[in-house]
């Protein structure tokens, strides 16, 4: 029972409810592992080559506890060269290991001879000055580059955690035609109003709402898109996405008793002004100009 008591400890857990900064370290903890087993790969490949290599260049050399190749680092199987390498890695002593495993070594010797033949080879012949290029490369592969791929991956997801949302970039136009396609797969370039809600819950904000948006604030953010629904109840894709940039960035959103058609007149004449090759017809598609909107043929379709 004295042992249960110790997962009283699991109570810190509950600080992370508190604290904004502790959620974004655990979360990018968390998303890391999703790339970082493809960094432990390449490790690992790394590994298996040098241990397989080491293997044969130094697996015959002559324990000695006075020098750093003895009963305990050495080459002699794969599974202490893993060990040997690992030793290296992290920058215990591997000077002195690449210094013992250079040429002039004395060799183990061969249980198929007589104990009282001793071959020039076995006296002085083992290790190789391979080892310099051996044992520099390896440090640096494993500590210069692969082990940095790791702070690499945390920061990116760190990163991309902490962004500021209220950016739009490339990446939010990608989502948006990828899920419109889920949706538009006529690909006619228009979609059911009823759809309108399932789809932007199923992008991420800004420019969407995300699937754990309420269904108030979602139907809030549909009044304030005021989308132009036709006859045939359909909305267009221009129209919607010119519709979720305006209401992400706030872009001349008409509020309480403003003028909504006169907000969407002075927003035609600044994009005519910066693009005054757009036809009226484009200019139409982006900022609709319209006496309904989206709400009222919500509300009289139910």
């Amino acid at each position: 029972m004295s042992f249960l008591k110790l997962f009283r400890a699991a109570r810190l857990i509950k600080l992370l409810r508190q604290g904004y900064t502790i959620r974004i370290l655990l979360w990018t903890f968390v998303q890391s592992f999703k790339a970082l087993p493809y960094v432990c790969l390449l490790i690992a490949m790394l590994f298996f080559i040098y241990a397989i290599i080491g293997m044969q260049v130094f697996g015959n050399i002559k324990l000695n506890e006075e020098t750093h190749i003895n009963q305990h680092n050495n080459f002699k199987t794969f599974s202490s060269a893993l060990m040997l390498l690992f030793r290296s890695a992290t920058g215990e002593s591997w000077q002195e290991i690449m210094l013992s495993c250079l040429g002039g070594q004395q060799c183990e010797t061969d249980p198929s001879l007589p104990l009282t033949v001793l071959t020039s080879d076995q006296e002085g012949g083992c290790g190789s000055d391979f080892a310099y290029f051996y044992f520099v490369s390896f440090i640096f592969f494993s500590s210069f580059l692969m082990l940095n791929l790791f702070v690499a991956v945390i920061m990116d997801n760190f990163e991309y955690l902490t962004r500021d949302s209220s950016i739009l970039g490339p990446h939010h136009l990608d989502e948006f035609v990828r899920i419109w396609g889920e949706y538009d797969r006529a690909a006619c370039g228009r979609i059911h109003y009823t759809d309108m809600y399932e789809m932007l819950t199923n992008m991420s904000p800004p420019l969407g709402l995300g699937k754990k948006c309420p269904s108030k604030v979602a139907y809030k953010r549909l009044v304030l898109m005021n989308m132009p629904v036709d006859e045939d109840m359909s909305v267009h894709f221009t129209s919607t996405l010119m519709a979720l940039i305006r209401t992400a960035l706030e872009i001349k959103i008409a509020r309480g008793g403003e003028d909504r058609n006169q907000m969407d007149l002075d927003l035609q004449k600044e994009i005519s002004v910066i693009w005054p090759h757009l036809s009226q017809k484009t200019l139409d598609l982006l900022v609709p100009i319209h006496k309904g909107d989206f709400s009222n043929s919500h509300k009289s379709t139910q």
